[in-house]
Parts: C-alpha cells; sequence; structure tokens
C-alpha cells in the first residue's frame, strides 16, 4: 500500500503534499514533496534508492508518473537526487538543479538511458543560475533562491507563491521521526542546533539567507528533515535563531586541522581528539 500523504496546501487547481515517512532502516528521516498545478508536476528533492520504490507508488496515486513535469533538487547529496537514473527511465521529467552540479549529474545516470530515450542526461537538465529563476508550473510559476553554502556550495531552495510555502531544504532540518509541525520553538532547537552547527558553512551565509526570507514573508517553511515551521511567528523565531548561530568556518581554529598522530596507540588518542572536534562543531 502507498505511503499516504498530508496535504499542505489544495485550492483545486494547486496542491502540495508531503512525503514524511518512507524511509525505514537506517536513513534519516526525509520529507518529499509534490506540487501540482493543473497537468504539471514538481516533485522536490526524491532522495535515493531508499525513497524511490515508495515515493513512486505513492505519486503515482496523484498523477500519471510517466507525466511527471520537474525533479527539483536543492542540491547534490544523495538522500536528495541519488535515484535521478530511475526517474529519468520512468517519467519523461527535467530535473532543475545549480549550475555547479549539472555537470557532475550525468555520473548518477546510465548510458543506457541515453540509448533508451535519444535524449542525453544534460539535455534533461535545467541549469539554474547562482541568481536564481523562476520556473513554469501550469498556470503558476516556482521561485528558485539562492542558498549557496547552505549547506552545499550550489545550494538552491524553491518558493511557491500560491500556496506560500518554502522549501527549505537543509535550512530548518531536525533530527526527529516526524513532520508534525514545531510548536515549542525553544524546546524544537535541541533537535536543529548540532546540525545546523556542523553542516552550514557559517554565521555570514545563514544571516543573508534570513535576510532574503523576511522579504519573501512564507506562510510556511517546510524542510528536507523533520518539522515544519507555520506562521510568521515560528518563521520568526526561526530567522532571528539562525540569523545570530555560530556555525562552521566560524567555530574553526588550527586544532581542527592538525597531522593525525601515528605513533602505538593513537588510534584512541585520535578518536578521543574527534569526539572533542565534533562537540565544538556541534
Amino acid at each position: 500500500m502507498a505511503a499516504k500523504a498530508r496535504v499542505l496546501f489544495d485550492n483545486g487547481n494547486h496542491k502540495v503534499l508531503c512525503f514524511d515517512q518512507l524511509v525505514t532502516g537506517d536513513g534519516v528521516q526525509s520529507n518529499q514533496f509534490l506540487i501540482i498545478d493543473g497537468d504539471q508536476h514538481a516533485l522536490l528533492d526524491p532522495g535515493g534508492d531508499l525513497t524511490y520504490m515508495p515515493l513512486s507508488l505513492a505519486v503515482s496515486e496523484h498523477i500519471p508518473l510517466g507525466d511527471l513535469t520537474y525533479v527539483l533538487a536543492s542540491h547534490q547529496d544523495p538522500d536528495i537526487i541519488a535515484s535521478l537514473d530511475k526517474w529519468f527511465l520512468h517519467t519523461r521529467c527535467k530535473v532543475v538543479c545549480s549550475k555547479l552540479w549539472a555537470r557532475f549529474l550525468p555520473h548518477l545516470s546510465a548510458a543506457y538511458l541515453t540509448r533508451h530515450s535519444g535524449v542525453s542526461t544534460t539535455e534533461r537538465m535545467i541549469e539554474v543560475p547562482d541568481q536564481g529563476m523562476y520556473i513554469p508550473l501550469g498556470s503558476s510559476r516556482l521561485m528558485v533562491l539562492p542558498a549557496h553554502f547552505l549547506h552545499s556550495v550550489g545550494n538552491l531552495h524553491f518558493y511557491d507563491p500560491v500556496s506560500g510555502i518554502l522549501f527549505s531544504g537543509d535550512m530548518g532540518a531536525s533530527l526527529v521521526d516526524d513532520a508534525d509541525p514545531v510548536t515549542d520553538f525553544a524546546e524544537h532547537v535541541p533537535t536543529m542546533e548540532g546540525f545546523h552547527r556542523r553542516y552550514m558553512a557559517g554565521n555570514k551565509a545563514c544571516r543573508l539567507w534570513a535576510n532574503m526570507v523576511r522579504k519573501l514573508q512564507p506562510k510556511m517553511m517546510v524542510p528536507q528533515h523533520g518539522r515544519p515551521f507555520c506562521g510568521p511567528d515560528m518563521i520568526g523565531a526561526f530567522l532571528d535563531w539562525i540569523s545570530q548561530l555560530q556555525c562552521g568556518m566560524d567555530l574553526l581554529d588550527q586544532s581542527h586541522y592538525r597531522i593525525p598522530d601515528d605513533r602505538d596507540g593513537a588510534w584512541q588518542a585520535q578518536s578521543t581528539r574527534g569526539e572533542k572536534i565534533a562537540d565544538t562543531l556541534c
């Protein structure tokens, strides 16, 4: 039986669905999103082999799978886009990704796909420039936003003006097992803090991104992992928090760049140092 989707928005013609219970085993909980506008559709960050089969079954309950219009990739990680070859094989989709990753994504797509379809991988890519762009979807359009270094050098977020939903990738991600909305921000911070301190490049990028998002005034912010933020109070609390967070390069010093010790017993010493480094960064 296909996984049941959460309906985040539905006005009759435009619909946003969330699939949040597809990962089993050792994989980290992740959210996948489907935006439908008329007869066009966009699937966000569909993941890899862990999610492909259950996600494709779930998506096929809402649209003709072969007619999928876009796969939107916020960045290049395995939990984002490793199943690209399967989506290329079984649908007619184009993949929307940063121009920085367009030259690398063909490594995820086997040569037989080109022979099968007569269309090369690069012909099925929409390369997004650093400043972002708009993507038409049915009678609407999606906004592709720059989110570089959060946490990838070529990182993108997606905003749907019809629903007012910002799809924020790893920004706002939390290490929890469900996707219920955040109701107590202070209580939620410990589920996010270590991840953001380690995976975001630095406070400057976080602060500039938050300034951009404040101008958008989204109604909902949904990350790829964990719980969404709904309404101006919760979204505002997150933007205030991330704007002041010291993370990534802000936390580094020379002790984090040292030649490993190769003396007898060094494995234990190195393990201890590694734990201290992780504690410092996270």
